[in-house]
């Protein structure tokens, strides 16, 4: 079986809409939560979310006609995947466009298309619905439309596992190349969901924090925790096969060794309190990994900031890595990200080996209390230095989904 590597990372998100600035943002412990500023929100119990800000589409299509034609989901997918395939340097090579292929979902699509033309629907007729609305709207428009942009003719499909979904895309894509189908993939999810509807549904499901000063919107593992941020924006990989990645040179970043997918089959919106299903993803994960008891690593956790998710979380760390797990690295940077949904798992992989090639674990910030469930080294507030040699991220969806990756450190061989 082939080796799978990363060779290129792109992000828009509420830190930063650059690798740099992304990243500088999470090692200084910047808060990309504030009010809400896209809508009016007077009529919600919740006034915080986690808003991308300064994103220009016109940096990543050629034409008004093409962003007009693009939700915004759409949209920040491919400012993601633009930056990841020129860091990449992966179109300058001799590729085989039949075995390059795109894997990025979406938790919920283009929803603020689906707003808009049911608006127009009711106060217009449907005459004025646009002849755009359904590919707008279709979840796996995202990865169609990036296959076209960049002529990727090989496995291509998205993944809508809710707050999961990137971590699949990017297992799933591992799981390809390492098995032959493809030589790579451009990876990863995107998410435009912030909206009034939208977040009434996470008020009325008890999952929002509705908290109003924004160091206090975010709280993973901390006893005041209330739920999460809603967080919006992209997050994509470029995944190769090693022997392809090195014979054109590429740089590579980190190497994909591990991956598990696995369901609670417990309830659709709540964890399993006994974490089985995150206990098995993480577990199969590490297992095909091959992490030992004598690696260092970190853990960018799902940390969502709910009660019952970091309890869960911080069980299935401890049932997996026993006494090990006191000495392991665990942060949540949807402390300052909030939590992108369909995105987060892209964008928390990429966390994940920025720190491994950096040396540097980002924290968990605005972390005051501790709670006696959540007892792990969670990197509380301020960055720390640490050699790792593995990065794992978990991501844990509604519907009992379970996706965890892991990376290992790269040397040069």
């Amino acid at each position: 079986m082939c080796r799978v590597v990363v060779t290129g990372m792109g992000v828009i998100t509420p830190v930063g809409n650059d690798l740099d600035t992304f990243w500088n943002s999470l090692k200084n412990g910047v808060c990309g939560i504030d009010k809400i500023g896209r809508f009016d929100a007077s009529r919600l119990k919740v006034s915080l979310d986690a808003e991308v800000k300064g994103f220009e589409p016109k940096s990543c299509y050629d034409t008004m006609q093409e962003i007009r034609k693009s939700d915004l989901f759409m949209q920040y997918a491919m400012g993601a995947a633009k930056q990841a395939v020129e860091q990449s340097g992966i179109l300058e090579s001799d590729l085989d466009k039949e075995r390059f292929g795109v894997y990025i979902g979406s938790g919920i699509g283009g929803i603020n298309t689906t707003i808009r033309e049911t608006n127009k629907l009711a106060e217009k007729g449907p005459e004025m619905v646009s002849p755009f609305f359904v590919p707008m709207m279709i979840s796996n428009m995202a990865a169609g439309a990036v296959s076209i942009k960049f002529g990727a003719k090989g496995p291509t499909l998205p993944v809508v596992t809710a707050c999961a979904t990137s971590t699949h895309t990017i297992g799933e894509a591992y799981r390809a190349i390492k098995h032959g189908y493809a030589d790579a993939i451009i990876a990863g999810g995107s998410e435009a969901s912030i909206n009034e509807l939208a977040m009434a549904g996470f008020v009325n499901c008890q999952a929002l924090n509705l908290a109003e000063n924004p160091d206090e919107g975010s709280l993973p593992f901390d006893k005041r925790r209330g739920g999460f941020v809603m967080g919006e924006g992209a997050g994509i990989l470029i995944l190769e096969e090693y022997e392809h990645a090195k014979k054109r040179g590429a740089k590579i970043l980190a190497e994909v060794v591990g991956y598990g997918n696995t369901a609670d089959a417990y309830h659709i919106t709540a964890p399993d309190p006994e974490g089985d299903g995150a206990i098995r993803a993480i577990k199969n994960t590490v297992k095909e990994a091959g992490i030992s008891d004598d690696n260092e690593i970190y853990i960018n956790a799902h940390g969502t900031g709910t009660h019952l998710n970091d309890a869960m979380e911080t069980k299935a760390i401890k049932a997996v890595f026993g006494k090990k797990a006191y000495d392991i690295h665990v942060s949540s940077t949807k402390s300052m990200t909030g939590h992108m949904m369909g995105a987060t798992g892209a964008v928390e992989a990429i966390a994940s080996v920025l720190a491994l090639k950096d040396g540097i674990i980002p924290p968990t910030i605005n972390y005051k209390e501790k709670d006696e469930e959540c007892d792990l080294d969670y990197t509380p507030n301020e960055a720390v230095e640490a050699d790792i040699e593995y990065a794992i991220s978990t991501s844990l969806g509604f519907g009992g989904h379970n996706a965890c990756i892991a990376f290992r450190k790269y040397t040069e061989e």
